[in-house]
C-alpha cells in the first residue's frame, strides 16, 4: 500500500514517460526504448494542427466525509494526503467539487437555514462546515503550490422549501424559487468571505432524483429553465457573482437532450448557462460518448464536464476489504448498482467489472468525447467506504485505517494523478490517430507548450508501439494493462 506519491526523477532526453502498472509501478519513470528495426506493436501520430476542446480541470471532490475521515489522521498523515492530491509533485488536482449543505456523504442531514418561513433568510448559517469541511478545504489552499477550483452544488434545498417537507425527493415549491436561489447566493458569498472561492454550480445534484434514499430535490428540465431564467440566474447577476452555471448533473442518457434542448434553447436561461455536467452511473463499460457527442455537435458552444462517479454499491456481494488489495481494481469483480437495481433491459450495462479500467477507461474517453472537465466524487473515504448517513457506501481514490494512522493511495488515485498531474488547466486536445478500444489513448497541448499523451494498454499482453511527432519518432514499451503518460518538452 503506498502512502505518498512518487516523485523519481525523470528520465532526460525531453521526453518523460510514466507508468502505472498491475505489477506495482506507481507513477515511475520508464527510460526511452532503444532504437530498433522492429515494426512496433501500434503507432500514435500526434497532429497538433488538428485542436478541440480546452480543458479546464481534473480533479476529485471535498466532503464531509471526507473530512471527517481525514481529520482522524495525525497531522502528518493528514499532510502527505494533502500534497498527495494538490502538490505539482503529487496529483496536482486543479478542479474540484464540493456539496452545498448535506449530501449523503455527510454525517447528518442539515441544512444552512434551518428556521422554517426564513423567507430572508436571517438565520442563514454556514456553521456546521466549521468542523470538517471548511478546515479540509483550506488545507488544501495550504499546500504549496495548490491550484484548483471549485464546482458547488446543493443536494436539496431547506425541507420547508419542498412539497413534501422532508430531505429526500419531492419537488421545490414555486413561492420558494426566489427564496433558494438566495440561498445559493449567500452560499457562495459566505464561503467567498472565508476565503474559498466558488467557481462554478450545478443548481442541483441529480435533479431526475435518486429513488428519495438520500436528500434530493426534483426538477423537470421545464422547471429548471425557469429557476434558473427567472430566479437563480438574476439572483447572481445581482449580487455581481460570475459564477457559470452546469446545468443536469446526472447520467449520460439520452435525456440529457431535452435538458440541452429546453434550456439551450431559451435564450434568457442559457445566457446563464456555461454548459452540462454529467455523471457515469449509466453504465460500468460505456463512457456515453455517442450521447456526449451528440450534445457537442448540437450545441458546440456549451460544454460538457463530468461531475461524479465512483466505485459504488461496496458491501452488496464483495467480499468485506478486497478493495484494500491492490489486484482487486485489476479484476472483474467489482458490481455497482446496476446489477441489483436497473431495469432488466438495462442490467446488460452493469456487469462485474476492473475498477481501474472503469476510472481510466473513462478519464481517456470522456476527454476524447469532448469533456473540458472530470471530477471524482469523495477524496477519501474510510476503509468501509464511508461514512454515509444513508448507508450508500463507495470506494474513494484514498482509503483511509484511522486505526492504523494510515492513508491508502488505490491504483484509483494513479488513474486521476496521469492526468491531472500532467495535462495543466488551459490544455487543448489535439490530433492523435492509432487509438482504439483495446489500446485507448489521449493527447493535449499545455499552455507551457509542452505535449501530454495518456496511453492505457488494455490487453493483458506487453507491447511495444511508436509515437510519432511530425518527422520525430520514438518507440516505447508498455506492459500489459498499464496506464502511461508521456511528456515531450519544447
Amino acid at each position: 500500500m503506498t502512502t505518498t506519491a512518487c516523485t523519481a526523477t525523470p528520465p532526460a532526453s525531453g521526453i518523460e514517460i510514466y507508468q502505472t502498472s498491475r505489477q506495482g509501478d506507481r507513477l515511475a519513470p520508464v527510460e526511452l526504448r532503444k532504437e530498433s528495426k522492429e515494426v512496433p506493436d501500434r503507432t500514435l501520430k500526434l497532429d497538433p494542427s488538428r485542436t478541440y476542446q480546452t480543458l479546464i480541470g481534473i480533479g476529485s471532490s471535498f466532503t464531509e466525509s471526507s473530512a471527517y475521515v481525514l481529520s482522524e489522521l495525525s497531522e502528518e498523515a493528514r499532510a502527505n494526503v494533502m500534497k498527495a492530491y494538490f502538490s505539482p509533485k503529487g496529483a496536482h488536482i486543479s478542479l474540484t467539487r464540493t456539496h452545498i449543505a448535506s449530501c449523503d456523504f455527510s454525517l447528518r442531514n442539515y441544512t444552512y437555514a434551518p428556521v422554517p418561513g426564513d423567507l430572508e433568510l436571517e438565520h442563514f448559517s454556514i456553521e456546521p462546515d466549521r468542523t470538517y469541511l471548511l478546515p479540509m478545504i483550506k488545507a488544501a489552499q495550504a499546500v504549496n503550490e495548490a491550484d484548483f477550483k471549485i464546482l458547488a452544488s446543493p443536494w436539496t434545498s431547506p425541507p420547508w422549501m419542498k412539497d413534501n417537507n422532508t430531505w429526500n425527493g419531492g419537488e421545490l415549491k414555486p413561492e420558494f424559487y426566489p427564496t433558494f436561489a438566495k440561498y445559493i447566493v449567500k452560499y457562495i458569498q459566505t464561503y467567498g468571505a472565508e476565503g474559498i472561492p466558488i467557481w462554478g454550480l450545478t443548481p442541483v445534484n441529480e435533479p431526475l432524483g435518486n429513488d428519495a434514499n438520500w436528500e434530493s430535490l426534483h426538477f423537470n428540465p421545464e422547471q429548471m429553465c425557469a429557476f434558473i431564467a427567472d430566479h437563480l440566474g438574476p439572483a447572481l447577476a445581482e449580487a455581481g457573482l460570475d459564477v457559470p452555471l452546469w446545468i443536469y448533473d446526472q447520467n449520460r442518457e439520452d435525456i440529457m437532450l431535452d435538458w440541452a434542448d429546453t434550456i439551450y434553447g431559451d435564450e434568457k436561461a442559457s445566457a446563464f448557462v456555461r454548459g452540462m455536467a454529467v455523471h457515469w452511473y449509466q453504465s460500468t463499460i460505456d463512457v456515453g460518448g455517442e450521447m456526449l457527442d451528440h450534445i457537442h455537435q448540437k450545441y458546440p458552444a456549451k460544454e460538457i464536464l463530468h461531475s461524479e462517479g465512483c466505485i459504488d454499491a461496496l458491501g452488496d456481494d464483495e467480499p468485506i476489504g478486497a478493495w484494500l488489495e491492490d489486484d482487486w481494481y485489476w479484476r472483474p469483480e467489482a458490481t455497482d448498482w446496476g446489477k441489483f437495481w436497473a431495469p432488466e433491459e438495462h442490467k446488460k450495462d452493469h456487469p462485474p467489472y476492473r475498477p481501474f479500467y472503469r476510472y481510466t477507461r473513462d478519464l481517456i474517453g470522456g476527454l476524447n468525447h469532448n469533456m473540458v472537465g472530470w471530477i471524482d466524487w469523495n477524496m477519501a473515504l474510510n476503509t468501509r467506504g464511508g461514512p454515509n448517513h444513508a448507508r450508500n457506501f463507495c470506494l474513494a481514490p484514498v482509503l483511509v485505517d484511522s486505526g492504523r494512522d494510515h492513508a491508502y493511495l488505490t491504483p484509483l488515485y494513479y488513474s486521476i494523478a496521469h492526468v491531472s498531474r500532467f495535462i495543466r488547466p488551459g490544455a487543448q486536445r489535439i490530433g492523435l490517430s492509432g487509438h482504439d478500444d483495446t489500446f485507448m489513448a489521449t493527447a493535449f497541448k499545455n499552455p507551457d507548450g509542452s505535449i501530454a499523451v495518456v496511453v492505457f494498454n488494455l490487453a493483458e499482453k506487453d507491447l511495444t508501439y511508436s509515437v510519432e511527432f511530425g518527422k520525430k519518432s520514438f518507440p516505447i514499451d508498455i506492459k500489459g494493462q498499464a496506464l502511461q503518460t508521456i511528456v515531450i518538452s519544447n
